[in-house]
């Protein structure tokens, strides 16, 4: 593999693994399994899923405020 390549691949990797991450959250402690009829309900159970998790992510992020 070239080194282009290899920087290329690198890059891509660190964008898919933390994109997978959140993906894996969303199912292991959502419990998110989308089997519904109409892409419609599929989209709004999956909007929750993803404001549930945003909001989890806000208040860990408002816990770790720098000491005064």
């Amino acid at each position: 593999m070239s080194e282009a390549m290899s920087r290329a691949n690198g890059r891509r990797s660190k964008t898919r693994a933390f994109v997978e991450h959140v993906f894996a959250q969303q199912k292991s402690r959502m419990g998110l399994f989308v089997r519904t009829i109409g892409i419609a309900r599929a989209r709004t159970k999956i909007g929750m899923a993803n404001l549930a998790y945003n909001l989890t992510r806000f208040v860990w992020h408002q816990g770790r405020t720098a000491p005064a």
